[in-house]
């Protein structure tokens, strides 16, 4: 049986939105994730995403279950997403030649968010990394590059640290929202829960399952993202639910999770940054530590110099919604191109995000979106769109 040391503490065993398929037919060339049966039992709108069947929505509809998450508080199944660990001597050495953040000196339970980048400075993935304890830390990857991240980092490892992909052995859901503490204390019978953002509790139990739980999320909301054995997920979700029912929890699928993240302004990968990407243009220099002795990547971004394009925000002024890949015109010359766009349900209005030149993509300037041979109008504003009162 395959223990799960210092995560779990010491146990056994996204109507669609832009990018998805409606299903069909697909049922036996994806992969199902721990809690699909209890997807199909709470009657969530299955999809392929990422090689995974997933609900893109439950019966209340996308709009709902993203006011729930704004007001309230939603539970997402995101077993998808990969995990790596990397342990040994020279692990944060590794870590931080590979990643463009800075992982030493880190407490143990601390939770990084960093680019991941290649020789020419793109974004290979962006990731979290936590540190469990001395020479052992915990990566969680997006799903869609979870092989090529395993692969990259094994090619590029050195010295004493060795790292061990575990996506199958680990679950992943993510509680959000306003009500989310109040919620998870119903639940939780052992451990504390952690306090700092981007910190993580391990050792942790909820209604008798052990897990780890982190402060982090992908929704612009408070709350907290909890990692257990595979075969406990779904048993946890129940534990949850249950525990949220007089607060009005609802199950969230991917359709909320990207309107939630976009109306936050949260990059994703595959629209906002992608192999070709700088983390500098995409908006994530305070990720970016240059006075690192050295990263993949470093090279290349001091040989670029200061980026010529940047990502925007953008709200719509005209009528109609912008998706992603709408060429942006200032007049009659092209100066970027959008990269994800809907209609923000908590704020009422479109909006979409953009790389665009940089000399055009100051504070209040008037562009226009070509929207299947249509012009739109939209006006560049400060990123995020949304900020939660604190």
């Amino acid at each position: 049986m395959v223990v799960l040391r210092g995560i779990c503490g010491t146990v056994r065993r996204t109507g669609l939105p832009q990018g998805f398929s409606d299903g069909k037919g697909v049922e036996d060339m994806e992969k199902k994730t721990p809690l699909y049966e209890t997807h199909v039992k709470y009657g969530g709108k299955i999809v392929p995403f990422a090689g995974y069947l997933l609900p893109v929505q439950y019966k209340g509809g996308v709009i709902a279950e993203h006011m729930a998450v704004r007001t309230g508080c939603g539970l997402f199944d995101v077993s998808h997403m990969g995990e790596i660990l990397c342990t040994g001597p020279d692990a944060a050495e590794n870590l931080n030649r590979l990643l463009t953040n800075d992982f030493i000196g880190m407490y143990d339970g601390q939770a990084r968010y960093s680019p991941m980048c290649n020789e020419r400075g793109g974004i290979e993935d962006d990731l979290i990394v936590y540190k469990l304890e001395e020479d052992r830390y915990f990566i969680v990857v997006n799903a869609c590059n979870k092989d090529k991240d395993f692969a990259w980092m094994k090619d590029h490892a050195r010295g004493n640290a060795e790292f061990q992909d575990i996506s199958g052995q680990v679950g992943q859901l993510a509680l959000q929202g306003p009500l989310a503490k109040k919620i998870l204390l119903e639940a939780t019978d052992g451990g504390r829960l952690p306090t700092a953002y981007y910190s993580a509790s391990v050792g942790c139990t909820v209604g008798g399952v052990p897990c780890m739980i982190s402060r982090t999320g992908y929704t612009g909301e408070d709350g907290y993202e909890l990692y257990m054995e595979a075969d406990r997920a779904a048993e946890l979700w129940e534990i949850l639910m249950e525990a949220g029912k007089e607060d009005g929890l609802v199950p969230c699928g991917l359709g909320a999770r990207d309107t939630l993240r976009l109306e936050a302004a949260m990059p994703l990968y595959g629209h906002e940054m992608d192999e070709g990407v700088t983390p500098l243009e995409a908006g994530l220099s305070a990720f970016v530590k240059m006075e690192k002795e050295d990263f993949i990547g470093k090279e290349a971004l001091l040989a670029a110099g200061a980026p010529g394009r940047r990502r925007v925000g953008l709200k719509v002024t005209g009528r109609g919604i912008i998706r992603e890949e709408c060429p942006l015109f200032d007049g009659e010359t092209q100066v970027g191109v959008t990269t994800s766009g809907t209609h923000a349900p908590y704020l009422k209005y479109p909006v979409a995000m953009a790389l665009v030149d940089r000399e055009h993509g100051t504070e209040g300037q008037l562009l226009t979106a070509l929207v299947r041979g249509r012009k739109i109008e939209a006006q560049v504003v400060p990123l995020p769109f949304y900020k939660r009162k604190k």
